[in-house]
């Protein structure tokens, strides 16, 4: 009894520390990432710099950032394979490189940042405190949770995904009191610090029937196809980029001239950043272009494959949600309903992350979304195969069952 207390003493000792990292560097990144996009939306002519931001910032991240440049995929390798301390600087880079990456135009998301930003911390409390190895993991996946349930503010599915991201096939449930304890405190502490968080029309309360579990069915296909374009796509660019341009600043600079040329060519703004209004759009509006998600798809995976520093949450949120507005119209489904169910399907396929995305869905959207949400988010895991944003997962056994060798990473299928 005397050793279980003493545990949880430590767990609530420890991830209360990770929890107001997490939360306030959370908040300062979402103060300035509004603060950038607010500038932009207001001078919209600092577009056509985002080549030579790229340039810039690729030049400080050639000469600085070697050491962090593998991003979430190194803070899994370091949980798994008990790497060296996580670069302290990971957090004011991808801080700052991110708010650049916005104020520009990039279009990119904020989730890496902040799951970057509160493991790099985390490690470095690690570090200080000198924690055993097993403690360090499980405070790393805290720092996950942290990070990731206080910039969404959906602490539940923060501390599910930093158990769950990790592992195909397994929730890391010795990280799950520390990882609850960050994600919760992170998330109370973002709040305290004033940041409000995007609100989301609360999905209508639809029963399941034969007839729409086939519609949730083609449904979770199409989000398949689409995540899987997605993928495939931002690898493509990355990979072919670094053979035929092994400078960094010329492959952002060339990237964002790519992103500048679309956003003239297309004629809104809509897809660059964050894409927050339309993400809000798409839950009401039946005029919403069919071509949206599409469209904000490609700006994506430019400016993520080109280099340019952001995660993939947001846009992914973007795309999921404009698909569900189509797809909702296309098969009878309400339209608010469609829409919620794709913005957490996309993500949930693309980060192989269906449980954490589920839960996310009811905490922004109430409890009406779930089991549709769930339905949707589980069978578009299965059909996107063994493909993820984060190429570093590791797998325990095929999603099928098929036997894998044991932590084999996703990029080695």
């Amino acid at each position: 009894m005397r050793e279980r207390v003493v545990t949880l003493a430590q767990w609530l000792f420890l991830g209360s520390v990770v929890g107001v990292l997490c939360g306030t560097t959370s908040a300062a990144f979402l103060w300035l990432l509004e603060l950038a996009t607010d500038f932009r939306g207001s001078h919209e002519s600092i577009v056509y710099a985002l080549p030579v931001a790229g340039l810039m910032l690729g030049l400080v991240l050639e000469r600085f950032g070697q050491p962090i440049k593998a991003g979430n995929n190194l803070i899994i390798d370091t949980i798994h394979d008990d790497g060296p301390e996580v670069p302290l600087r990971m957090a004011p880079m991808v801080l700052l490189g991110t708010v650049v990456t916005h104020l520009f135009g990039g279009s990119a998301g904020r989730e890496g940042t902040a799951v970057q930003m509160g493991a790099s911390l985390t490690d470095w409390v690690s570090h200080r405190l000198q924690v055993s190895a097993p403690v360090r993991r499980q405070l790393l996946a805290a720092g996950v949770a942290g990070g990731f349930g206080s910039v969404f503010g959906t602490p539940i599915a923060g501390a599910v995904f930093g158990l769950e991201f990790v592992v195909l096939g397994r929730l890391e449930y010795r990280a799950l009191v520390p990882a609850l304890i960050a994600s919760v405190i992170g998330d109370l502490t973002t709040r305290a610090l004033g940041i409000e968080h995007t609100h989301y029309p609360a999905s209508p309360t639809v029963p399941l029937t034969p007839e729409l579990l086939l519609k949730w069915l083609v449904f979770a296909a199409a989000v398949a196809l689409v995540t899987t374009a997605f993928i495939e796509l931002t690898h493509f660019i990355k990979a072919r980029g670094e053979k035929l341009i092994t400078s960094l600043p010329l492959r952002m600079a060339l990237g964002g001239l790519v992103v500048v040329g679309l956003w003239k060519l297309v004629g809104t703004s809509d897809y660059l950043g964050l894409g927050v209004p339309t993400i809000v759009r798409a839950f009401s509006d039946p005029s919403l272009p069919v071509s949206a998600f599409a469209l904000k798809l490609l700006f994506t995976a430019i400016t993520i494959g080109a280099g340019f520093v952001g995660g993939e949450v947001t846009p992914l949120f973007f795309v999921g949600a404009a698909l569900g507005s189509v797809l909702a119209r296309a098969l009878g489904i309400p339209i608010e309903l469609g829409a919620g169910v794709g913005l957490a399907a996309v993500f949930a396929a693309a980060s192989n992350t269906p449980l954490a995305l589920s839960i996310m869905a009811m905490e922004l959207l109430g409890g009406g979304v779930f089991p549709h949400v769930a339905i949707v988010c589980v069978l578009a895991y299965l059909f996107t195969g063994h493909r993820s944003i984060y190429p570093s997962q590791r797998l325990l056994f095929g999603k099928l069952g098929r036997p894998i060798e044991p932590s084999t990473r996703i990029r080695d299928l």
